[in-house]
């Protein structure tokens, strides 16, 4: 399943301005009038191109794959299995190894969490009025206040990147373990049964003309045990090294090269 998380009031401020860009550069065509139409232009071009990527741009997409990052000018993509913490302050931070990438959306402020604590302890809030008009709530109400205390959107969207993140990893260590369990072949089933043989774990005996070496069978537990120990292998090497892509914005970069020309013919004309 597909997320896409931005901010809300960034995207409304976006629209805005696009709409009212797209109004003016129709203007400045229809009223062209040389050098002023120019840097009129050039003026309009380069605030939306900030508008653009400070508002429009910015968002955290949760796919199957695992976590895009699109910052203004910057994205970085993460698969689940590589994020190892997912902090959050007034804003999130995704640590793959020794790389980290800090999402321009969602942000938090002071006053949201300070809101957000008062919602999940309204005793804390000191009553208005001779009168008390907060209706009691239910326990099961009361339960749900204590558990999102102090959290908004933004430690939610980190707890929805931590919890995908726990998910794939657990997948992955399940795949690996039945993978390992349908490689192992039972040594003691295929040998022949030989009478007069004494047999010993890891020994060979000569009874009667016969030698026959017999091998420890290998357990589903040592198995496991076996996988676990490759999969920490493979995290600890992770966790090294670390999986995080960052790459310049194809988007960000073609809006300032138009507003760069802009520019340009501002000046030339």
């Amino acid at each position: 399943m597909k997320q896409v998380f931005r901010s809300t009031l960034a995207m409304i401020v976006g629209w805005v301005w696009m709409a009212f860009a797209a109004f003016n550069a129709v203007d400045l065509i229809v009223r062209y009038s040389g050098q002023t139409s120019m840097v009129a232009a050039a003026v309009l071009g380069v605030l939306t191109a900030l508008v653009f990527v400070a508002c429009l741009r910015p968002a955290v997409i949760l796919s199957e794959e695992g976590v895009r990052v699109r910052n203004p000018l910057r994205n970085a993509f993460v698969p689940w299995r590589d994020v190892d913490e997912v902090t959050v302050s007034h804003s999130i931070t995704i640590t793959s190894g020794d790389e980290s990438i800090r999402c321009w959306v969602p942000q938090t402020t002071a006053r949201e969490r300070a809101a957000a604590v008062r919602r999940g302890n309204p005793a804390s809030v000191p009553a208005r009025g001779r009168f008390k008009t907060e209706p009691v709530r239910s326990k099961g109400e009361q339960a749900a206040a204590a558990a999102l205390s102090g959290k908004t959107h933004t430690d939610w969207v980190a707890e929805q990147i931590t919890e995908r993140a726990q998910a794939a990893r657990r997948a992955a260590a399940v795949a690996a373990a039945a993978a390992a369990k349908e490689s192992v072949t039972p040594v003691a089933a295929e040998a022949p049964a030989v009478t007069g043989v004494v047999k010993e774990s890891g020994v060979a005996k000569e009874t009667g003309g016969a030698r026959v070496t017999e091998t420890p069978a290998v357990t589903e537990a040592s198995a496991a045990s076996e996988v676990e120990r490759e999969a920490g292998t493979a995290t600890g090497t992770a966790t090294k090294t670390g999986a995080l892509k960052v790459t310049w914005a194809p988007s960000a970069l073609a809006a300032f090269a138009a507003v760069a020309l802009l520019v340009v013919a501002a000046f030339l004309v």
